[in-house]
């Protein structure tokens, strides 16, 4: 249990190719498919296309989390409503999608973190949370046997018992399983090449299958999104940053919940052991977008220099590789070169949490990895997500750049695009997700991080 979806696996969603349909969504992460599944609910005829596999990706590679804990201000409110979408969510979808409240903890090894915490709580006492400071004898009681010497140094936490974690590898096929049952048809090993425009709007869409007729087309494609775009001639500073994670054999519990420093992150998990990844730190490949984009990222950059290793080129059709194509009109594209992105792990940075997990509980000793790999976090320089229709192709919503957030809010983000796309109030203010900030002189200012 608990390893990624690959692209090895035999497809699970074959559904013939519709000629027509009302929405076409492009890609099966967790954003795609809960779009699906609101848009199925609205009685709209749905398809949804996805290159390799459902969850494939990011979706099923992701730590677990589902937290409001250390939100950015304006996606808290959406973050609250899946909040409570996820207690009702396994119901409705007929499977244990493993969420159990069981908390998140941000431990602060520096005065930076302490004012990073403090400054979410103006946030979380305006929406009520349960969100709380506490001391570092209070996270101490939290973690039973942990070391004197914390790794780093442990001066304070914040604590959201509320907050909880689900199997993304098991929670995301099952709502896609279920959006099939509402009437969506999903096709995996179905790239969508490009959009079929008609007089500069949205007909439907080219896939390798053949066409689809649609008057609306959402764009969920994670770390490819830029990249279909770009065959459009539209541009968005989206990159990919790589996170290794890893999976223990069963451990004794030490913590049921989700506990998160500058070196290494662990939780829970319903096999007995733990998901473990490095608390801060990622790669990049510096690829052509990496560069055409290094200004906008700048700030962003320099709150984490040493988190962040550099990789000196992408592979090729990998999103950003200098051998992938940028333009191929209504051929055969980079989308069916790579059907699953499936980056190498980093061994040794999960050689570091080892070592750091083994510091902070020194009962339990250095946790035994079962399985490892690593997954694509698609990003933009604010570190928030654009949510909102693209003015140069009408017809066109986008739902991209999640940047490490979407796995727990996902419900509530498909939620909000079915309403995009069909003409319905929202409820939240989208104002910070707009497609339009990163032209219109808008600073991107970073968000959270975790």
């Amino acid at each position: 249990m608990g390893f990624p979806i690959s692209a090895d696996q035999p497809a699970r969603f074959t559904a013939g190719l519709p000629a027509q349909a009302d929405v076409v969504v492009i890609g099966g992460g967790v954003i795609g498919v809960m779009t699906a599944w609101h848009l199925a609910k609205r009685g709209l005829r749905v398809v949804l296309c996805e290159k390799g596999r459902v969850a494939g990706e990011q979706s099923s590679r992701n730590w677990g989390w589902v937290r409001q804990q250390g939100r950015d201000a304006a996606e808290l409110p959406i973050m609250i409503e899946a909040s409570r979408m996820w207690d009702g969510l396994g119901a409705e979808a007929g499977a244990d999608l493993g969420f159990r409240r069981e908390g998140v903890l941000y431990i602060a090894n520096s005065e930076r973190d302490q004012a990073d915490h403090e400054a979410f709580m103006a946030h979380a006492r305006a929406h009520r949370l349960d969100t709380r400071l506490l001391s570092a004898a209070e996270v101490r009681a939290l973690l039973p046997g942990a070391a004197e010497a914390w790794p780093n140094g442990l001066r304070s936490g914040l604590w959201t018992a509320s907050d909880g974690r689900a199997e993304p590898w098991a929670a995301v096929p099952a709502l896609a399983a279920a959006a099939e049952r509402m009437g969506v048809a999903i096709v995996e090993d179905c790239a969508v090449r490009c959009l079929d425009l008609v007089a500069g709007r949205v007909a439907g869409v080219v896939t390798e299958k053949g066409r689809i007729a649609a008057g609306a087309v959402v764009l969920a494609g994670g770390a490819w999104s830029a990249l279909f775009l770009r065959n459009h001639g539209v541009s968005i500073p989206q990159l990919s940053v790589i996170s290794s994670v890893a999976q223990t054999v069963p451990m004794p519990e030490i913590f049921p919940g989700n506990a998160v420093d500058g070196s290494f992150a662990f939780r829970r998990r319903l096999d007995g052991g733990y998901t473990i990844a490095p608390g801060d730190f990622q790669e990049l490949y510096l690829g052509p977008d990496a560069f055409r984009h290094f200004a906008a990222y700048l700030p962003t950059w320099r709150r984490n220099v040493a988190g962040t290793r550099l990789l000196p080129a992408a592979p090729r059709a990998y999103p950003d590789g200098w051998g992938t194509a940028r333009r191929w009109g209504s051929g055969v594209s980079p989308f069916e070169a790579m059907r699953v992105l499936d980056p190498r792990p980093n061994l040794r940075a999960l050689g570091r949490v080892q070592d750091a997990f083994a510091a902070a509980f020194p009962k339990l000793g250095r946790p035994q990895i079962a399985s490892a790999w690593a997954g694509m976090i698609d990003t933009l320089p604010d570190v928030v997500p654009v949510i909102d229709h693209v003015a140069a192709l009408p017809g066109l919503t986008l739902a991209t750049g999640m940047s490490g957030h979407g796995f727990g809010i996902g419900p509530a983000v498909g939620r909000v695009v079915a309403d995009l796309v069909t003409g319905h109030p929202v409820g939240h203010d989208l104002g910070r997700f707009r497609f339009a900030r990163f032209h219109d002189g808008t600073p991107l200012t970073g968000g959270p991080s975790i």
